[in-house]
This record gives C-alpha cells, structure tokens and sequence, in this order.
C-alpha cells in the first residue's frame, strides 16, 4: 500500500472519529460552534487528499496537500481547546490528537518529498 493509500485511509478514518464526536458533543454536551469548526476541518483533509490525487500537476498536487496540511493544523487546535473547555476527556483527547498528528507528519512528509522532486 503505497503513501497515498495510506494518507486516503487515514484521514478517511480521522474524519469518522471527528463526525462521531461531533454528535456526541451535540448530544451530550449541546456543543454546536466548537464542533461545527472541528467537524469543517476534520473532514476537509480527507477531501483535499482526494482532490491531490488527480491533481492537474506537481504544483497543484502540492498546493492541495499544503491545504489539508493546514486544515490538519486547525484540527489540532480545535481538539486542544475542546479537550482544555472539558468538552473531551484525556482518553478522547489524547487517541484523537495522535492521529491528527499523525495526519500532519505524513502530510508534511508528502509534501517535502513532492517539492525535492522538482
């Protein structure tokens, strides 16, 4: 399985989690601003991973990666500051931050071995 296989599961797999805790925080704690923001940013690096891959060249290859480098980058902010409001506990907190960093190191990654190419 190659990288971006691997960057496709990922992140299809982080914007699951990040749905489901979206309907947990609506459910339990009635939370809609916080996790609307999270939702948006979760799930968006999965689309742009998508989109990369049939990019119309290297440059727009990189240019979607670096954006969901950044909505990966928001992702981890959103979950600080809802696991600092005591939205989520340490448990969700810290199993939800390892894979967006996850997501983040293997973006970074893609994108330098991408630009060295050129």
């Amino acid at each position: 399985m190659g990288r971006e296989s691997i960057l496709k599961t990922k992140s299809f797999d982080f914007a699951v989690r990040i749905i489901k805790l979206y309907k947990y925080l609506k459910k339990m704690h009635n939370e809609y601003e916080l996790s609307q923001q999270l939702v948006k940013a979760g799930t968006s690096i999965g689309a742009l991973i998508r989109e990369a891959a049939h990019a119309e060249s290297r440059k727009d290859f990189v240019h979607k990666l670096n954006i969901g480098l950044k909505e990966a980058n928001e992702s981890v902010y959103w979950l600080q500051l809802l696991h600092a409001t005591d939205y989520i506990n340490k448990r969700m907190f810290d199993s939800l931050i390892k894979d967006a960093l996850e997501l983040l190191k293997m973006l970074i990654s893609s994108v330098k071995t991408t630009k060295s190419r050129n």
